[in-house]
């Protein structure tokens, strides 16, 4: 079988994989602490230039990110946000009034959607959809 790298080439990533990863994480992400660094260092990286893609360490920044991303899901899970809260987010947003709202109804529809009292039907969901540019889903609960 072929050798791919020499010993010496194996002693000397050994060596600086040590040393990079003494200062950023190569690995997943283990702790809050952990955590806490990885994003500064991703933050310092992004702040002297490693986010253009063209950047030496941008695939660096990416791994990073990924790492991060990982913990996140895994820690930091999203709460479901009721459709009405995130209606009334865009109307307050976009600056728009119940009465402005014609593609759900009446004010007063609007108004039971937006206390809870109604929920959206598939008509106004596609809609809203619309209106806002946002996928549909974020207002089916």
């Amino acid at each position: 079988m072929e050798t791919v790298i020499s010993e010496n080439i194996v002693e000397e990533i050994t060596m600086h994989y040590q040393a990079l990863s003494g200062l950023v994480p190569l690995h997943a992400i283990q702790d809050e602490a952990a955590y806490d660094r990885a994003v500064a260092v991703l933050n310092t990286l992004l702040q002297s230039g490693a986010a253009n893609e063209d950047h030496p360490l941008a695939a660096l920044v990416a791994s990073i990110g990924d790492l991060i991303g990982d913990y996140d899901n895994e820690h930091f899970k999203l709460q479901a946000v009721p459709p009405a809260a995130i209606l009334r987010l865009l109307m307050e947003q976009h600056q728009l009034t119940q009465s402005d709202m014609k593609e759900i109804g009446t004010q007063g529809v609007v108004s039971e959607i937006l206390n809870g009292k109604r929920t959206l039907n598939v008509r106004q969901i596609k809609a809203l959809s619309k209106r806002f540019n946002v996928p549909a889903s974020v207002f089916v609960a």
